[in-house]
């Protein structure tokens, strides 16, 4: 079973996503609604894959990104931004601090179980 943390700080969303993915019975997710906590989160859970959003209160997703690929511990693990941003310019500045993957919200489930699948077969 892979583990999945998801950093966004909406609850219900997280909710929801969380209830589809571990519906499938290939994952466990766990939801961290802040960055600070997201980090803390994923040195301690050692996930295989993050879903991180952009706009939250206190630490934003980008600082947060720039963060997990500078801890050690954290630095493999692939991050998949999963956000309403869908600028170029936010495409572009996840994938110079090292995203795996973007997806912008809304998404429909299949097609994020399907991105997830991508990511987590590229893996080394």
């Amino acid at each position: 079973m892979k583990k999945i943390l998801m950093i966004d700080d909406e609850k219900e969303f997280c909710m929801v996503i969380k209830q589809n993915l571990e519906m499938k019975g290939d994952y466990s997710v766990e939801i961290a609604t802040d960055g600070k906590s997201g980090i803390s989160a994923a040195l301690h859970h050692k996930p295989d894959l993050i879903l991180l959003d952009i706009i939250m209160p206190g630490m934003g997703g980008f600082d947060v990104l720039r963060e997990l690929k500078n801890i050690k511990e954290t630095t493999m693990i692939p991050v998949v931004m999963l956000t309403a941003v869908g600028s170029e310019e936010a495409k572009e500045k996840a994938l110079g601090l090292y995203d795996e993957d973007y997806i912008v919200k809304p998404v429909l489930l299949n097609d994020l179980d399907a991105k997830i699948r991508s990511v987590l077969s590229r893996k080394i």
